[in-house]
């Protein structure tokens, strides 16, 4: 909302007791603070609401590193959506996400809200994490991933807590909120063999996230769309496969690797592409990098045909191993 808006809904939520109002537009206020670099405004807000009982400080360490003991890490987002290897129709989308995003006080004026919740399936290593900092980056704002480690407790109970402890946290920051696996929480609450104890723990997921305010952009990724709840499949506003590379994805990628070497790999980027066994962008990536490595360490005397060479032989005996 604009400030003007705030400061109306806050007057509003005072002058009729509404205390779900009041918490919202505190929240939004304290965000928009936050993200001016307003820090401590931001917390000060946030002590209020405390302070009154609405909210507990939630157990969080922001970290680079996902330090112990916390919910969630911090990741700076750094990749654009021109590094990614994604279709014209799943980039056209996220752009549009991020437009919605930016441009939200003109949506608010005719009543709408901009789109906030995304659900990235596909197998892993094909940039969903990616994907995530990508969105992130474009939006300029922190990156949060949830620590499944940290969350899930021995007793379900504590994992209810602990989910209301950081959905408290993230409503006050402007932010992308990742849950990578997503099935891990999200599972079908029609399974038989899940407690009903674990079915209100996905109920009460749901209904957090359908809570949080439009500018919390929530990511979900999975590698089993199959096991998720159908009721999370709705809730999703934007939901994008992300596929294993095709042979011409293959190709650019090692154009671009090529170019950022500026030099010839010995191999054309199509012969690169054809004889790769590679089912994901990650290993691609992990390729690049072994010839990378080990042009390095040859230096200066570094034949880069022969290096790109060993790499394939490495490789095909990896994928034979594999099978």
């Amino acid at each position: 909302m604009s400030r003007a808006d705030l400061i109306v809904s806050l007057v509003k939520a005072g002058s009729q007791g509404d205390q779900q109002l009041l918490r919202t537009t505190v929240e939004a206020m304290a965000a928009e603070e936050r993200a001016k670099h307003h820090h401590q405004l931001a917390n000060k807000l946030e002590e209020n609401l405390r302070a009154n009982g609405r909210t507990r400080s939630p157990e969080v360490v922001r970290s680079f590193d996902g330090g112990h003991g916390g919910l969630l890490y911090e990741i700076e987002p750094r990749r654009a959506f021109d590094a990614l290897f994604l279709d014209a129709a799943s980039l056209a989308a996220c752009r549009e996400l991020v437009e919605e995003q930016h441009r939200k006080d003109i949506l608010r004026s005719y009543g709408l809200e901009p789109r906030n919740r995304v659900l990235l399936s596909g197998p892993p290593g094909n940039g969903k994490t990616s994907l995530a900092e990508a969105i992130a980056a474009q939006l300029l704002v922190p990156l949060f991933v949830v620590r499944y480690e940290a969350v899930i407790g021995s007793f379900l109970g504590e994992t209810s807590g602990r989910l209301k402890k950081l959905f408290d946290f993230v409503r006050t920051h402007q932010c992308v909120l990742f849950f990578d696996e997503f099935d891990t929480l999200g599972k079908e609450r029609g399974d038989v063999h899940e407690t009903g104890e674990i079915k209100r723990v996905v109920s009460s997921l749901l209904l957090q996230i359908d809570a949080l305010p439009s500018h919390v952009v929530v990511v979900t990724a999975t590698n089993h769309a199959e096991l998720l709840d159908r009721a999370v499949w709705r809730r999703f506003q934007l939901r994008l496969s992300l596929p294993a590379p095709t042979l011409a994805q293959k190709e650019e990628w090692f154009t671009r690797f090529q170019a950022r070497l500026e030099g010839p790999l010995g191999f054309s980027p199509k012969t690169l592409a054809t004889k790769i066994q590679a089912s994901s962008f990650s290993d691609l990536e992990q390729f690049c990098e072994d010839i990378q490595r080990r042009y390095v360490l040859s230096l200066p005397d570094a034949n880069l045909k022969r290096i790109v060479a060993e790499r394939l032989k490495q490789w095909q005996a990896r994928f034979t191993i594999s099978q």
